[in-house]
């Protein structure tokens, strides 16, 4: 099963019609429309967005790997949007050295 076919698989399986999931990830709908017409797959910038509209991760997404597997069940994933608060202090913090990082977390602690 290919990326595009399971995210229509998802849909159904969820109930959310393409307009929903438009309006929930961003995607204009002629650009889901055409993932089914065209058979192709959603841009590797649109994967995260996707994840988050349908609640599942990329790995199920992108291999079809479940909950019930414990393959890659170790990673957690976050979408945090551009313009946030939240955003603004990863980005700082990711600039910080790793002396000035471990203090920062000390200091959080």
């Amino acid at each position: 099963m290919t990326v595009g076919e399971r995210i229509f698989h998802l849909l159904e399986e969820k109930g959310m019609s393409q307009k929903e999931f438009s309006d929930k990830t961003g995607i204009a709908t002629t650009t889901i429309s055409d993932w089914r017409k065209k058979n192709t797959n959603p841009g590797s910038d649109k994967i995260m967005l996707i994840c988050v509209a349908l609640e599942i991760s990329p790995e199920e997404l992108l291999s079809g790997v479940t909950e019930d597997s414990t393959r890659g069940r170790t990673m957690d994933y976050m979408v945090i949007p551009k313009g946030t608060e939240e955003r603004e202090l990863i980005e700082l913090f990711n600039g910080l050295s790793w002396f000035d990082r471990n203090r920062l977390i000390e200091y959080a602690h």
